[in-house]
């Protein structure tokens, strides 16, 4: 699933050195820009022939307003509405219907949704005990990772991120990191310019 953002130079763009230094600073992190901070989400995306690949990080307090267990019943409800909306990538991402996208993978993890923190990340268990408790004892993090197979790539001229401001209303910036083919861009999209160009 996560192959194709792996393999691509994420790393040589300014935000990803920028988040990387940050995951080396988390004591600091209400200082500067943090890795966490609320109101602001990451959106990795590739482009590459007929596969779209699509990761949001987002802090769980844009996504439901809140980063605790759910308890209540309100909550819990909130968190089902949120996770409703995540399992509808096509809609969430606006994908033109002449793109012929369809959903091939998706995977939504969050200690919110019962999951354990970090479970495919064996090495920061023993590496970085520091970093691990701070990130989830204080804050909860919602990743969601989507792999779609398009039909017509040529279709998808655009990434519209308006509909994740319109559901999500306390995010307020989207960091995203997109290679199309036209190449790499680094970009803060808002609601006010939420569609950005491969």
């Amino acid at each position: 699933m996560r192959r194709l953002l792996l393999a691509l130079p994420f790393a040589l763009l300014p935000l990803a050195l920028a988040h990387a230094a940050d995951e080396h600073d988390h004591d600091h992190e209400h200082g500067s820009l943090g890795a966490h901070e609320h109101g602001v989400g990451r959106l990795n995306a590739a482009l590459d022939g007929p596969t779209l690949e699509l990761e949001l990080d987002s802090p769980a307090m844009n996504l439901v307003g809140f980063e605790h267990a759910a308890t209540t019943d309100a909550d819990k409800a909130k968190v089902a509405a949120a996770r409703a909306q995540l399992e509808q990538p096509l809609v969430l991402f606006n994908l033109p219907k002449a793109a012929g996208c369809v959903v091939e993978n998706q995977e939504l993890e969050s200690p919110l949704f019962g999951d354990k923190p970090d479970a495919d990340d064996d090495h920061d268990d023993d590496a970085k005990d520091a970093d691990g408790d701070e990130h989830h004892h204080e804050h909860s993090e919602v990743h969601a990772r989507y792999q779609f197979t398009c039909a017509t790539p040529a279709a998808l001229k655009t990434l519209d991120l308006a509909n994740i401001f319109n559901r999500f209303p306390a995010t307020q910036k989207i960091q995203v990191q997109l290679i199309g083919p036209s190449g790499q861009q680094g970009v803060d999209v808002t609601a006010k310019a939420a569609a950005l160009k491969f």
